[in-house]
Formats: structure tokens, sequence, C-alpha cells
């Protein structure tokens, strides 16, 4: 399965135009929890309401349309298309029981957050779909993969990148995590000028982005 995180962890270099360079603060405040009772969503629209609006390093949010193609909503189709075999992905995503997705991203200069969930029929496609992508980018990054990270919550999986390759196209130290909870997967970069900051700002932003889905 191909993972979105590799545009994610490029997406400096897709977007059409420049976004508030320098508007970062390192001093912003945590990341919000939603509200305790949450239902399963049955829309797209239900979807986006769970994800996080804003991250704690501060980033300005990238509109959906400032990428190609562009984020947010994501159908079975558009996440098949991000492979090779489209029609293969497509296969391999209805067997999950993949039901549907949405992509956010924050950037300023070249620290880049991302945030992907994707929501199942069942919570063994979640499962399923989390531990593909996190095989298959670690395989594309290198580096060994930490199935017991300290900062996250359990069903986490981190990969790190303090000194990435520059055919990864990665503009700083990156780190990733995959999650599964419940129907839902939950995948998070976070590129900035030092693996501490970005291993701050993804447990920060998974933490809080889990704690914003349906039990």
């Amino acid at each position: 399965m191909t993972s979105r995180l590799r545009r994610g962890a490029a997406a400096a270099v897709l977007l059409v135009s420049p976004v508030c360079t320098g508007c970062a603060s390192s001093d912003a405040e945590p990341v919000p929890e939603a509200a305790a009772s949450v239902a399963t969503p049955t829309s797209a629209a239900e979807l986006e309401a769970l994800l996080v609006e804003e991250v704690p390093s501060g980033l300005p949010r990238v509109s959906d349309d400032e990428l190609d193609p562009p984020a947010g909503e994501k159908t079975i189709d558009d996440v098949a298309r991000y492979g090779e075999d489209a029609q293969r992905q497509q296969e391999v995503l209805a067997d999950y029981g993949y039901t549907r997705g949405w992509e956010r991203f924050w950037r300023s200069g070249e620290e880049l957050t991302s945030v992907f969930i994707d929501q199942f029929a069942d919570p063994a496609g979640a499962v399923t779909y989390a531990d593909d992508l996190a095989r298959n980018d670690a395989e594309h990054y290198g580096g060994d993969l930490d199935r017991s990270p300290g900062g996250l919550p359990d069903d986490c999986v981190l990969l790190a990148q303090d000194d990435p390759a520059p055919e990864t196209k990665m503009s700083g130290p990156a780190v990733f995590a995959w999650c599964s909870a419940g129907v839902f997967t939950v995948a998070v970069a976070a590129v900035a000028d030092t693996p501490e900051a970005a291993r701050r700002e993804l447990e920060a932003v998974t933490t809080a982005q889990l704690d914003r889905l349906p039990e």
C-alpha cells in the first residue's frame, strides 16, 4: 500500500505559493481536545470535524487547494491514485474496508506538520492499514520502526529520520507515526529544525488527534 506520508514529507515542494514563512511560534498553546462525547462519522464532513485545527508549534495551516493533488477529503479512489497501480490499490483498500479519509497540513518555511485520518468499516482494517503503511515507509526511508515509542499512546508505531537522505526530499529532521484507534488510522508527520523539535510536535499532535476520536 503506497503511503501519502511520502507526499506529506515533501509537501513543501508541492505548494503552489509560499505560506507565511516565519510565522511559527514555539510558545503556542497546546492543541485543545474535543468534547468527550463524539459519534462515529457517517460522512466526510463529520470526519473533518474530528481533525485537529492547529498544532503546538504554531505553524500556519496550508489551504487544501494549495497542494497538488489537493488535501482535504479523500475517497477510496483518491487514495488509490497515490499508488502506481491504482486499480490494485483500490482492491486492497476495499479489502481493508476503507470508508473515507481526510488530510490536513501546516507549514512555515521548511517546517511541516501533516495529519491523515482514514476510517474503515471495522477495527481490523484500520490495524492492517496502519501496519502496512509503517512497514512500507520504513522500507522507503530506511531506519527501524519503534513499535513501543515513549511519549505516544498504545497502538502507535514511530520512525525517526534525524538526517534524511536528499532523495527523500525532506527539508530537515523528520519523524513519523502511524496509529490505529478503533475504526481509524491516524498518520502524523513532522519536519522541523531539530530532531527534538520534530519529536515534540509529533507526540503532541498525535496524542491530541487520538483524543478527539470516538472511543
